[in-house]
């Protein structure tokens, strides 16, 4: 499954469907094939998102110390961190928020 995620105050933002599905539960919505971000709603789902992203670092650099604490050292990070996945969806919220339309998938 992908997520294509549309506005009309940005380009699209396409997503694989596991990626989609941990950034709707991280906004507290179920994966969905369809749905909709109102406007209103963009504020609180961009902080939300930022929220993750905090938190995703910190337990990476806590791992880190624990780490070296214990004389060993982590592989590096692999693939793409949660930042990097939400930046273009908090890019177009920010746009659509702006604009004041709404973000849709699935339509």
């Amino acid at each position: 499954m992908l997520y294509k995620f549309k506005s009309k105050a940005a380009g699209d933002v396409i997503m694989t469907g596991a990626s989609g599905d941990q950034i709707l539960r991280i906004l507290g919505r179920e994966p969905a094939p369809q749905g909709i971000f109102l406007p209103q709603d963009m504020p609180a789902a961009m902080a939300a998102l930022e929220r993750a992203v905090i938190e995703e670092e910190a337990a990476r650099r806590r791992a880190e110390e624990e780490a070296r604490a214990e004389g060993k050292e982590l592989p590096p990070q692999e693939g793409v961190t949660l930042r990097q996945r939400v930046w273009p969806l908090i890019e177009m919220m920010k746009r659509a928020h702006a604009a004041d339309k709404e973000i849709v998938w699935g339509v």
